[in-house]
């Protein structure tokens, strides 16, 4: 897994617009050409990701 800084998150600067003080992320699996026909989801980086969210999700008990 790699953790990137991309411009990307168009609903995230919505949230930020209506909460300005809000902490926000946007985070997933990779995505190709996304909003285009030829948008394509790469399989194999979705149990990765999913892991990962666990792990995360799981350290908030």
């Amino acid at each position: 897994m790699k953790v990137l800084t991309i411009h990307a998150g168009l609903e995230c600067g919505y949230f930020i617009a209506k909460i300005p003080d809000m902490d926000i992320i946007s985070v997933g699996p990779t995505l190709l050409d996304i909003h285009s026909p030829d948008e394509k989801l790469l399989i194999d980086t979705v149990e990765p990701f999913f892991k990962v969210l666990c792990e995360v999700l799981n350290q908030r008990k």
